[in-house]
């Protein structure tokens, strides 16, 4: 078997993976923390805001599909990716310190306004178009699929790192940085620098390769640059993979928004705010663990499917030890099996960008039409439509649940309602995803594709 080219240097995967710094000092940061800011520093409703970030979900699906097509149809320098992600994310620093910055004396109206507008922004807009491109570049830069497998590792060790560190200190430098109102917005300040520092280093990293490597050499088809936004959304849907990853992406970030109401978990039912950052630890480092074990693991199980469809299965059984472990109330059993978890979670993160080239280039197996850009739209869309009704979700059930703002204690009703969130909700949620990835067999299809196709060649080469 011959071995496939090799496109990138060390310095290149870890440039590309320092991006998710950026990445998750936006979202990290607002999955975890926007709803406990709003409802016990602004004092906003919980319910209402949920009911907010719901409305403004109904704009991601379209401007994420809407991106991706731009993608594909962008010529320059830069390349077709790199633009929108470099100057995309100045765009999500300034709506992202926008939502941390709600003037606290704006009447409850204009606060409920102000948060609305500056989070649509930034996640049907700015978050969009950066992180659409981001993961895009996974199919732009190489075409050698070992090398996509150790982009990914290397793009969620940083993201997992980001989130860990993010999770660990932000109450505490809050604190330190005044409390209140004025904490949280300097927070927001240094993590938007951070962001705009690591997006630039990572976009500057790679260079994306001409579409006439991208196509083996074929002559680009100006038709495919024409496609219509419904021509796109069509070959999309219509690849039934691309619609698995779509619900991955969204079960995934359901779950971690369930996760991050840990911040109410630990405060009220553990009655520890500070065991949040340990957690942080417990889920975040074996799943760096686990990537930089992934492409052994998918190099050794000779593809990515096995690896993902296993690896769940265990994790799956291990979250249904946290839900054993909480209602015993043993802590240190409750770590233990979130550490399992993790590293059961951690294969399908390392290479999940891999899997996405690959659903792209089933499209192009099936059709002749590449839309890179538009197929990585599936990682912007599952995670701010699972993240956004997952934090929304997540508002609902506090209220209804009769969550009290800076209580000292909860009601009965609404901690019974967090057991049911931090608990219960995310192995519902990695149930499910199980299931799917047990029917995600892309290299399975996609070498049958390549076969049926060959087939044809030489029968069409014997016929003449």
């Amino acid at each position: 078997m011959m071995e496939e080219k090799k496109y990138l240097k060390w310095y290149n995967k870890v440039g590309y993976g320092s991006g998710d710094i950026a990445g998750n000092v936006v979202y990290a940061f607002l999955t975890s923390f926007v709803m406990i800011y709003l409802t016990d520093t602004v004092g906003l409703n919980a319910g209402i805001v949920g009911t907010l970030i719901a409305v403004s979900k109904l704009f991601d699906g379209i401007s994420d599909i809407f991106f991706g097509s731009m993608i594909d149809r962008t010529k320059s320098k830069m390349g077709k990716a790199r633009p929108w992600m470099f100057y995309g994310f100045f765009g999500c620093a300034i709506t992202l310190f926008g939502v941390f910055a709600i003037p606290t004396n704006l009447g409850k109206t204009a606060q409920y306004a102000w948060f609305f507008i500056a989070y649509t922004l930034l996640n049907a807009v700015f978050y969009t178009a950066n992180n659409i491109a981001y993961a895009a570049l996974t199919s732009l830069v190489t075409k050698n699929s070992k090398e996509r497998v150790e982009m990914g590792s290397f793009r969620f060790m940083f993201s997992f790192g980001t989130n860990l560190l993010i999770q660990s200190i932000t109450f505490g430098a809050v604190e330190a940085l005044g409390g209140g109102a004025t904490g949280w917005r300097t927070i927001a300040i240094i993590y938007c620098i951070v962001g705009i520092i690591t997006n630039t280093l990572s976009c500057f990293s790679v260079k994306e390769l001409s579409d006439e490597e991208l196509r083996d050499g074929e002559t680009t088809d100006e038709e495919e640059n024409k496609l219509s936004f419904g021509q796109t959304f069509k070959l999309l849907v219509s690849n039934k993979y691309f619609v698995m990853i779509c619900a991955v992406y969204i079960l995934q970030q359901l779950r971690a928004a369930m996760l991050s109401v840990g911040t109410f978990f630990m405060t009220y039912v553990l009655c520890n705010q500070k065991l949040f950052g340990v957690f942080s630890w417990a889920i975040n480092i074996p799943l760096i663990l686990a990537l930089a074990f992934t492409p052994t693991l998918v190099a050794k199980a000779k593809g990515m499917y096995k690896v993902n469809k296993y690896s769940y299965i265990f994790a799956t059984i291990c979250r249904l030890g946290i839900v054993a472990a909480g209602y015993m109330g043993s802590v240190p059993l409750m770590l233990a099996f979130t550490v399992l978890t993790s590293l059961g979670e951690g294969p399908w993160q390392g290479d999940v960008g891999a899997v996405i080239a690959s659903c792209s280039e089933h499209t192009y197996l099936k059709t002749g039409k590449r839309i890179d850009g538009s197929m990585f739209s599936c990682t912007s869309f599952g995670t701010k439509l699972g993240g956004g009704i997952g934090v929304a979700l997540s508002g609902w059930l506090l209220d209804i649940s009769g969550y009290i703002n800076n209580g000292v204690t909860q009601p009965d009703s609404c901690i019974s309602m967090m057991n049911v969130m931090y608990l219960w909700l995310p192995f519902v949620f990695d149930f499910i995803i199980t299931i799917i990835l047990s029917f995600m067999n892309l290299e399975e299809a996609n070498a049958k594709l390549k076969e049926k196709i060959n087939a044809e060649e030489r029968l069409a080469q014997y016929m003449e």
